[in-house]
């Protein structure tokens, strides 16, 4: 689950065929969105997919530090923020760096290198 920290973002609209909570993050081909209110299932609302600082968990461990500037992928199998592109869909470029040991990590929605 993701968290909006600043900014009232980008908005796109999303039907969901199942009902999608507040702070999911949706991946739709190869952009991803964070729903910022709840969304029943077969209803339209809206995704956000840019113009804001959100917060997704990260893995934890040794290996696991991320660095500022870095662009950060989500892998939605394990449901957390990567540095790994492979098949996970970019998510955005990390403004504060993340420590190993760090649960969450910052990331400039939509932001590309």
């Amino acid at each position: 689950m993701a968290r909006i920290v600043s900014g009232t973002g980008i908005h796109v609209d999303y039907t969901p065929s199942g009902a999608v909570a507040n702070g999911d993050i949706v991946v739709q081909g190869d952009m991803v969105g964070i729903a910022d209110a709840d969304i029943a299932a077969n209803t339209k609302g809206a995704l956000v997919v840019g113009g804001v600082v959100i917060a997704v968990p990260k893995d934890t461990g040794s290996a696991d530090s991320i660095a500022v500037g870095q662009l950060i992928y989500w892998d939605s199998g394990n449901e957390v923020a990567t540095t790994t592109a492979g098949a996970n869909k970019k998510l955005g470029l990390n403004p504060i760096a993340a420590a190993a040991s760090d649960t969450e990590v910052y990331i400039v929605l939509g932001s590309r290198s």
